[in-house]
C-alpha cells in the first residue's frame, strides 16, 4: 500500500463530503489520536544514563576527535 496515495484519495473524498456528521468524526478522531511517544520515554534506563554521562563528558571536555577515532579502528572501517 502506497501512504501517499491513500491519503491524497482520502483528502480528494474528504473535499466532496458535505455531511456535517462525517466531519465531527473525522474531527473526532484527529483530537483524539494518542500521541507519538517521546524517544527518551521508551529508552532503557541504562540508555538515558549513557546518554546523560556522553554529555557530561562532551560538556567537560572529555572527547576525542574524529580524526583521532578513524585512525584507531582505520583497519576495521
Amino acid at each position: 500500500m502506497n501512504i501517499q496515495a491513500e491519503k491524497l484519495k482520502l483528502i480528494e473524498w474528504l473535499a466532496g463530503v458535505t455531511d456535517q456528521t462525517v466531519i465531527e468524526r473525522i474531527k473526532y478522531l484527529k483530537e483524539n489520536q494518542p500521541a507519538e511517544a517521546d524517544w527518551w520515554e521508551e529508552i532503557t534506563q541504562a540508555e538515558k544514563d549513557a546518554i546523560d554521562q556522553g554529555l557530561d563528558d562532551a560538556q567537560n571536555g572529555k572527547v576525542t576527535a574524529h580524526e583521532e577515532v578513524k585512525k584507531r579502528y582505520e583497519k576495521w572501517l
